[in-house]
């Protein structure tokens, strides 16, 4: 009978003191780490970079092209020339000429420079367009960002539920273990029957059962929040499980000035002015192009001798300096297809916006109406918690004089618990309506976690 009873108390203080070793991961600390670590941050800002480096002026067309050709070529040849019918002036035979190893070489080295000084306007509109889709980007990355802090905290927020679940269950178990000493002693005395300890024993065992599962989904649970972070799976810690929340009249504010900050209205503007850019670059088509050109070249030409002639070696430098004006006239209607169909891009990028706009303007009343829900249940849940541990202090002291049974009392207690753990989910609740209020209003990243 001991042995059972010591059973309980030996895992409470062992999980207690593995716990206290663990170091606290603070809301601050969890934010540095998932900005610092996390893959899809990762992978957004690199996004970034590469719409930074398309919007430099290295892309932009307006620096001229320099490129250089060059080649060489080597000959080799042997031949007999013979002379039929031809005869020298003492009447003999001319005798035939043998070229062994006639070598001929050619090089020659070009450098061509290309320079646009007018397109119809349309790398001025492009680097524009490049420009606002380099911001367009930036935007595109705060928003994994937003996502990415929403995500965070749903899963810091769930561990620390979780924790403070297992310190309620931690504290009913601890409650039912003295029960059952209680009920031993009692029985001992002849003052109740064997079936009060059986009581306390399944309570005991239920009691355990429910921590035991609870620290595996809180072990699960703190993985997930290591997969968010891009840290070690096993790495240990505890989570702060204080939460406060920000004064309603800043909150008002934040509504009141969402449509300057919300990303997603942020971003339908700057497609807005990319669509505007296009239309303009495919104008850009109706206009010439013109042009500079200019060219430096060296080319060495090393003949060999032939039967009649010496060898030569020829070296030729050469300058050229050109100027050209394209203006395509008529392209068949593909330019004015092309500016019609941005046209009407443009025309639905607009309607996209205000789509948007409304959609947005819902979904802030919504949260608002929510947070302001969850807010409101997290009160009523605090002071039920008040109620109940009342009701469970005035239930202890009847049990313990004996006026209500173990029945009773266990009702007292398991009436806590849920009050207890039904608050714990309405507070974490309530931060996370909070939270997805804050992404809405554009100033999820502007406040201290």
């Amino acid at each position: 009978m001991k042995n059972k009873r010591i059973i309980p108390i030996l895992f409470i203080f062992a999980f207690t003191s593995l716990s206290a070793q663990d170091k606290l991961l603070a809301k601050q600390d969890a934010v540095r780490l998932a900005l610092e670590n996390n893959f899809g941050i990762k992978v957004a800002r690199n996004q970034v970079e590469i719409a930074k480096n398309n919007k430099s002026v290295l892309n932009s067309g307006y620096l001229p092209t320099l490129t250089n050709s060059t080649t060489a070529n080597y000959n080799r040849d042997d031949s007999v020339i013979e002379f039929p019918g031809v005869f020298r002036d003492d009447g003999s035979p001319r005798p035939d000429v043998d070229i062994y190893k006639a070598e001929a070489q050619r090089y020659n080295s070009t450098l061509n420079a290309n320079y646009t000084l007018f397109d119809g306007m349309g790398r001025f509109y492009n680097y524009k367009r490049l420009k606002e889709q380099y911001q367009l980007s930036e935007l595109q990355a705060r928003e994994t960002i937003e996502n990415t802090m929403l995500q965070l905290f749903s899963v810091y927020f769930e561990v620390a539920r979780i924790t403070e679940n297992q310190n309620v269950l931690q504290q009913a178990l601890e409650i039912s273990t003295q029960r059952i000493k209680r009920a031993e002693y009692a029985f001992e005395y002849g003052q109740n029957t064997k079936l009060d300890i059986l009581n306390a024993q399944v309570d005991v065992t239920n009691d355990s059962i429910n921590l035991l599962n609870t620290k595996q989904q809180l072990a699960n649970t703190k993985r997930d929040l290591n997969v968010v972070l891009n840290q070690d799976l096993n790495e240990k810690f505890q989570v702060d499980t204080l939460v406060a929340f920000i004064p309603k009249l800043q909150l008002e504010e934040f509504v009141e000035q969402a449509k300057l900050n919300n990303v997603a209205l942020l971003q339908t503007e700057r497609n807005l002015a990319i669509n505007a850019y296009d239309i303009k670059v495919n104008k850009s088509g109706y206009l010439p192009n013109i042009g500079l050109n200019g060219s430096y070249g060296w080319n060495l030409n090393q003949s060999a001798a032939s039967a009649f002639f010496p060898g030569t070696n020829n070296t030729t430098w050469n300058f050229g300096l050109g100027a050209s004006l394209t203006w395509n006239l008529f392209d068949g209607g593909g330019t004015t297809v092309r500016v019609k169909n941005a046209k009407i891009a443009y025309e639905n990028q607009e309607l996209l916006k205000q789509q948007v706009e409304l959609e947005v303007n819902r979904d802030i009343q919504n949260a608002l109406a929510i947070y302001d829900n969850r807010l409101n249940i997290f009160n009523i849940q605090e002071q039920n918690v008040l109620t109940n541990l009342n009701n469970f202090e005035r239930s202890k002291e009847q049990f313990q004089l004996g006026r209500i049974t173990s029945i009773e009392f266990r009702q007292a207690q398991v009436n806590l618990l849920n009050a207890q753990t039904n608050k714990n989910l309405a507070k974490y609740d309530a931060k996370l309506a909070e939270l997805q209020l804050l992404q809405l209003t554009g100033q999820l990243l502007n406040i201290e976690f």
